[in-house]
């Protein structure tokens, strides 16, 4: 009995069939295409079995098999390494064509790499996509045809080749979802992936505040914030549907935009930074790296207010407000000496919207190794912090509840907190 001829849309950073480029693209094949997405083992195997963001991808998934099942298709759903899912699909179906949007963490693109390896000696065409970004790779360069290690420089080129092409084109789909295979597939629930529901939820994107972004996104306890950037990485929004609506909406919201693909751009170019400082002079830092200090920075009991509310959003919602995080990253790694990849890895295990490029490039921002970094000197006051952005204490009391009953002293000692980092960092890099 002969294999049936199909091609395969790939999802991965991408779930949603509205202006999806790669699937657009499947769309257009003379094969019906066969919409997959695998559960990664190498991936799953070193989460916890609640862990909320395989949940909110099931979630996704399951929206997007509803749609499918409305016009007399449905999500195959595979589980296991990846490379192994592949083998077996090229066995059950005749694949003439596989479709994907491009991914660009070191991970990711080794895995596609072999993936596309693999097709190529089953006489498989496969075709990859720009999705995720504006501008991907080396499309924004110095004129050297280096890439950009400041931030400023880049956002000005970033906008002036937007501006020339403004609006971005975004793709139409919907109208060629007929060419979806037609298939009753089985959508599995989470148990049946070996995971559990987490009390953990992202929360629905709300653009509502954007008009005045830049007078508000600094105070936590106004809790004005998009709550975008899960959805972001994720792809559940088209980051190019957002881009041509706050061109015209927010200056300083879009420069938030433009640095996620500054930090995509860093990350492709240079990706020793996911675990190397940019700045190798930074090499030379003597890092205290005290073990119980990180427990009590993890646990949000240093005795500073701020840091302390922030990590504990963080572990009771997998959620950290902007300002917050800048604060509890330098409090880490500038008061108690920790070099940034103890909460870098923290941030990854704990924040709903992990994304690589920017964990790390806000954490070496933070600890000043990075590229476009906050100079070694500057050194966040916990207390001044507070008074600025939570004068009256909102934010604090919302999460620290025994606020009120006497809050503990601080672990350490501001000023002298202050001096040792700058001596310490002074001493530190090499010349």
């Amino acid at each position: 009995m002969s294999k049936q001829e199909v091609s395969i849309f790939w999802f991965r950073r991408d779930l949603r069939l509205e202006d999806n480029v790669g699937l657009f693209q499947a769309l257009q094949s003379k094969y019906s295409v066969v919409p997959l997405f695998i559960f990664d083992d190498s991936i799953l195997d070193s989460l916890p079995k609640n862990d909320a963001r395989v949940g909110f991808i099931h979630d996704s998934l399951s929206k997007i098999n509803t749609q499918l099942q409305e016009i007399g298709s449905s999500l195959l759903i595979k589980k296991g390494k990846t490379f192994d899912v592949w083998q077996t699909l090229l066995e059950e179906y005749d694949v003439k064509e596989v479709f994907f949007n491009k991914d660009y963490e070191p991970y990711a693109i080794q895995r596609d790499t072999a993936i596309c390896e693999l097709l190529e000696a089953n006489k498989t065409i496969a075709y990859s996509f720009k999705d995720q970004v504006i501008f991907e790779e080396k499309e924004i360069t110095k004129a050297d045809g280096l890439p950009y290690t400041v931030y400023t420089p880049f956002k000005n080129k970033w906008l002036e080749k937007y501006k020339s092409m403004a609006p971005v084109q975004e793709y139409d789909t919907e109208s060629y979802f007929s060419n979806f295979h037609k298939n009753s597939f089985t959508f599995p629930t989470l148990e049946q992936i070996g995971f559990e529901e987490s009390p953990i939820k992202v929360k629905p994107h709300n653009l509502k505040f954007i008009a005045n972004y830049q007078d508000i996104r600094d105070f936590p306890a106004l809790d004005k914030t998009s709550y975008l950037s899960p959805h972001l990485r994720f792809g559940t929004v088209s980051v190019r549907k957002l881009v041509n609506w706050a061109f015209h909406k927010n200056d300083v919201f879009l420069s938030e935009l433009i640095w996620r693909e500054f930090f995509m751009q860093i990350l492709f170019s240079f990706p020793k930074v996911v675990t190397q400082n940019f700045k190798s002079a930074y090499d030379g830092i003597q890092w205290r790296n005290n073990e119980e200090d990180f427990k009590r920075w993890c646990s949000g009991t240093t005795g500073y207010p701020m840091v302390d509310a922030g990590m504990r959003q963080l572990n009771e919602t997998g959620y950290m407000h902007n300002r917050v995080r800048m604060v509890v990253a330098s409090f880490l790694c500038k008061h108690l000496m920790i070099q940034w990849q103890w909460g870098e890895a923290y941030f990854a295990e704990k924040l709903l919207d992990y994304d690589m490029s920017a964990n790390v490039g806000n954490w070496q921002w933070a600890a000043g190794t990075g590229c476009d970094a906050a100079p070694y000197f500057r050194v966040f006051n916990p207390e001044i912090q507070q008074k600025k952005f939570d004068e009256k204490g909102i934010y604090i009391r919302k999460w620290i509840k025994e606020f009120d009953l006497g809050y503990g002293k601080p672990m350490v000692e501001h000023a002298m907190a202050r001096d040792r980092a700058i001596a310490t960092y002074k001493a530190g890099i090499l010349k």
